[in-house]
């Protein structure tokens, strides 16, 4: 910079350049008069070095110069350094091809080839090219970033098609660019853009680059064949209206329809003896309701004699009889959360079927009473309302178990043998009290009486030498 100014101004005491300006201290910033530069076009800069050479009375081809402008990335010096690598290796006429094996690239026509390949789905084809191209020296990695380069241009010339007219670019890649932006979708190419930006990266750290890389070719060449997630959704749609339309055509002959499915579940109930199922359980199942497919059934004929109305049901009680049921609930649905926070800070002050009164103790969430009665109306499929109470209420289930597990150490303390064996033994304390079942009691107690008495030695004493 120094030598662009032929007479630096009084006020200018030094010049210094920089790439990495946020590591340059505010406080000398402050101080400074700042220049950015920017990056200069691939097109720019191919004119430049054509001019370059040309002085220099050098040969070199287009697509040499070209590949040189791309590799530089918008740097005048790079460019010219690379320049001058390929001048000394080329002893004054400069090939593409000796460009290309200067730094590493493969053919941009292979590149293309390689794209189509992935494209049709050929995984045997794609990897007999990426082998033809490391056997004639292309880097593995610096395969996969040309074809995410290329995968970029052809999505690019998608939306912008006159980036086609670039000078930087090949004539392979102006023409089969706009070929494949013209038929490849753009879902099709972000999963491409999307798997090599997570190919490449492994493939440079992998202990076997050649195999990682051909790893990263059959996944893209496989995705290529799925369908994108907008077609497998509507195929999806599709199965299932095709199959809500075929199931209402198999009914035995004679019997109506007008219930749809929960005319089915009556049958089935009548059959079997057990309760119908409630309508909120068919619209938890299955987002399309049994009154939205009403209008696809055709009318039955009016000859057909309804089926007579089915016994009224009795009235639905809840199965939630209790805080425990409620945690029970949770564990079932993997609430743990949620469980944890009913067993510790919830007392129970009012349950009934489809309401809840409850006083909270703090550290529940500020969200917990709507989220209770959601998850609540989720599992049960019936409606409830869950409201703050200021009464007391009951002791939650940690305290109630507390209390319960003290009250058993003090009725342990007043047995009579256990006192006397704490009197005996001193220092000895309880540790724990299980209460055993009636059942569990009495098979123990079968279990403990011996079959014939014994002596000291363990031997079997004869009935007769008992002492009764």
């Amino acid at each position: 910079l120094l030598k662009t100014l032929e007479e630096p101004p009084e006020h200018v005491k030094f010049i210094f350049a920089t790439t990495e300006i946020r590591k340059v201290p505010i406080t000398v910033l402050s101080r400074c008069q700042r220049f950015d530069l920017r990056r200069i076009p691939a097109a720019d800069l191919v004119r430049l070095f054509s001019t370059i050479a040309a002085k220099e009375g050098v040969e070199i081809e287009d697509e040499a110069v070209q590949m040189i402008a791309r590799a530089a990335e918008g740097s005048a010096r790079d460019g010219l350094s690379l320049l001058d690598q390929a001048i000394s290796h080329g002893s004054g006429h400069v090939e593409a091809s000796a460009v290309r094996a200067m730094l590493g690239l493969a053919d941009r026509a292979r590149i293309v080839d390689l794209f189509g390949h992935i494209m049709t789905g050929d995984v045997a084809a794609a990897l007999a090219e990426f082998q033809s191209q490391y056997e004639a020296g292309a880097n593995p990695v610096v395969v996969l970033n040309d074809l995410a380069d290329f995968t970029h241009l052809v999505t690019r010339l998608k939306y912008v098609p006159e980036g086609a007219e670039d000078v930087s670019l090949s004539e392979i890649e102006r023409t089969a660019g706009t070929g494949f932006a013209e038929k490849v979708a753009v879902s099709a190419l972000s999963r491409i853009w999307q798997m090599l930006l997570k190919g490449i990266p492994e493939t440079e750290n992998a202990a076997r680059p050649l195999g990682a890389a051909e790893m990263v070719l059959i996944r893209l060449a496989h995705a290529a064949s799925l369908p994108s997630p907008e077609d497998a959704a509507r195929r999806l749609l599709a199965l299932e209206e095709g199959g809500a339309a075929a199931a209402p055509s198999a009914p035995p002959a004679g019997r109506p329809q007008a219930g749809g499915s929960g005319s089915a579940n009556a049958v089935s109930a009548r059959q079997t003896g057990e309760a119908p199922r409630q309508s909120a359980t068919v619209t938890m199942l299955h987002p399309q309701s049994a009154e939205a497919r009403q209008p696809e059934i055709a009318p039955q004929p009016e000859t057909v004699e309804p089926e007579p109305a089915p016994a009224p049901e009795p009235q639905k009680t809840s199965a939630i009889k209790s805080l425990q049921d409620i945690t029970d609930l949770c564990s079932k649905n993997r609430a743990i959360k949620m469980r944890s926070e009913i067993r510790n800070f919830v007392r129970l002050v009012r349950l009934e079927p489809g309401r809840l009164e409850v006083n909270l103790l703090p550290g529940t969430s500020a969200t917990f009473l709507n989220d209770l009665g959601a998850k609540l109306r989720e599992w049960t499929g019936e409606s409830w309302f869950v409201s703050l109470s200021k009464e007391a209420g009951a002791p939650t289930l940690l305290e109630a178990e507390e209390a319960e597990r003290e009250q058993r150490f003090r009725d342990a303390r007043e047995d009579p043998e256990i006192a006397a064996i704490l009197k005996f033994f001193p220092g000895a304390e309880i540790r724990d009290v299980r209460v055993r079942a009636e059942t569990e009691t009495a098979d123990t107690a079968e279990s403990d009486a011996p079959d014939a008495a014994m002596n000291e030695d363990g031997d079997v004493l004869p009935e007769d030498d008992i002492d009764e």
